[in-house]
């Protein structure tokens, strides 16, 4: 009897002792989780994060494009900005958002006045921005972009005495302006900027 007696007392201390344990144990791991006593483990509890379909995969094509080729139209003419008021050129990365007729007659424009003494300072403002025709599934996929360009705040002015430069009077400093928007595998360029002779 005293020896079955031993044994209930020592394995009664010994299961206070694991259970002691067991509920420090999970105290300091609160945070990671100790296993359930419904046999989960630590993976089965970890979060998980739900899987959505990414906006690439569902949106339709033709949106996408449309919003791509709208900023980069914008982020060229950001560069335009920059070819025209710095003289040496070397500030301005056109050739990061225009593309073939567009970038080759920007470049030489921006030449010729330089070669003039002039610069353009300020900036211009595209409003009224419309994708009047889109192709996102071709060869070359491309947008047609109308736009209103106010070069009003865009000044010609002298590069040495920054005094601005006569222009004529009836000069449109906001009209119609169309281009061609077409996606390289670098990104979009715009390859032709067609001003229309339209006030807007």
């Amino acid at each position: 009897m005293k020896r079955r007696a031993r044994q209930i007392h020592h394995s009664n201390v010994h299961f206070r002792k694991t259970a002691v344990a067991s509920i420090t144990l999970c105290a300091a791991l609160a945070l990671t989780a100790c296993s359930s006593s419904d046999g989960k483990d630590e993976a089965d509890e970890s979060p998980s994060v739900a899987q959505s379909p990414t906006s690439s995969a569902t949106a339709d094509p033709k949106v996408t494009a449309k919003t791509e080729a709208i900023a980069a139209y914008g982020a060229y003419w950001q560069e335009m900005e920059k070819l025209y008021a710095d003289p040496t050129g070397k500030s301005a990365h056109l050739d990061q958002y225009a593309a073939s007729a567009a970038l080759k007659n920007a470049e030489a424009d921006a030449k010729r006045a330089h070669d003039r003494g002039r610069i353009y300072t300020g900036s211009v403002a595209l409003t009224e921005q419309t994708v009047t025709k889109v192709d996102a599934s071709g060869r070359i996929p491309n947008a047609t972009v109308s736009s209103c360009l106010d070069i009003s705040k865009w000044r010609r002015v002298d590069a040495k005495t920054k005094k601005p430069v006569s222009l004529p009077a009836n000069r449109l400093t906001k009209y119609l302006i169309v281009s061609t928007v077409e996606k390289y595998p670098g990104g979009w360029r715009v390859t032709r900027d067609e001003p229309q002779g339209k006030s807007c």
